[in-house]
């Protein structure tokens, strides 16, 4: 536990001054843990990121996470969008397969591309939501981690029926529950210290409600990852919190889903 408090004040101490500046420094940061997240998923299928499917996987997370500036400057320089280039990389995957012989199997190919759009598209919001103003992503941040702590005490106090024990034996019902009250009720404060313009107390606990169970189900797919490939941490980059993809796995689905609530816009 001792690590783990370490780990995280450090680790904050380091995030939250890219957070509230924003711009180029903070889109640096949204690639490196990209690429970090990648590098992790890869480890898990015994992939190594510096490998030509690697590669591919990397180049394409990278045009995905582009900003809108940066896409529109690159497709007037090479007249492709990005889903474009999502394309033909995918199409050069499925050539490498047959080129190798099979050694890098069509399986091979679709964890790649769908572990690409995985951490990507999820990291992508990232930095739309930030563009779209500190308020959102503070709000996006308080709701994963009042969720988080909330479900864990709660659970820790009152669990006794198992949420889902084949994917996460120690999550409950109870903290499933607790901690999306408990986000309400962080929203709610927020709201009343920050308020959002042009947005109703009613909208708010709607999407804080929905943007909990979505974060808590992004911890259950990430845990169901790792016990598909028997791994306990996607990484270990953060003592006593594992690595990124452990800590971010809640926020790659609860951010796109504020822009598709169009909560974020």
């Amino acid at each position: 536990m001792k690590t783990r408090i370490i780990t995280g004040v450090i680790a904050a101490a380091l995030f939250i001054p890219f957070v509230v500046y924003g711009n180029v420094p903070f889109t640096i940061l949204v690639y490196a843990l990209a690429t970090v997240g990648l590098y992790e998923l890869l480890k898990m299928k015994k992939m190594q990121l510096f490998s030509v499917p690697g590669m591919f996987g990397l180049l394409t997370v990278y045009a995905l996470l582009m900003p809108k500036g940066w896409e529109q400057s690159v497709q007037e320089a090479i007249s492709y969008s990005k889903f474009e280039l999502l394309f033909i990389g995918v199409i050069l995957l499925l050539v490498y397969s047959v080129l190798v012989k099979n050694r890098f199997t069509f399986d091979d190919v679709a964890f790649v591309v769908l572990g690409s759009l995985y951490v990507g598209i999820g990291f992508h919001y990232f930095i739309v939501t930030r563009e779209a103003g500190l308020q959102f992503i503070i709000f996006a941040l308080l709701v994963v981690w009042v969720t988080d702590s909330g479900a864990y005490f709660t659970g820790r106090k009152f669990g006794k029926n198992k949420l889902w024990p084949e994917i996460s034996p120690n999550k409950t019902i109870e903290g499933f529950v607790g901690g999306i009250v408990l986000a309400v009720i962080g929203a709610i404060i927020m709201q009343f210290i920050a308020p959002f313009d042009h947005i109703s107390l009613g909208l708010l606990i709607f999407v804080t409600i929905v943007a909990s169970m979505f974060g808590q189900m992004g911890d259950l797919v990430e845990s169901a990852i790792k016990r598909h490939y028997g791994v306990k941490d996607s990484g270990n980059i953060l003592p006593g919190h594992g690595g990124i993809l452990d800590r971010f796995d809640s926020l790659l689905f609860v951010l796109p889903l504020l822009s598709l609530l169009h909560f974020v816009s």
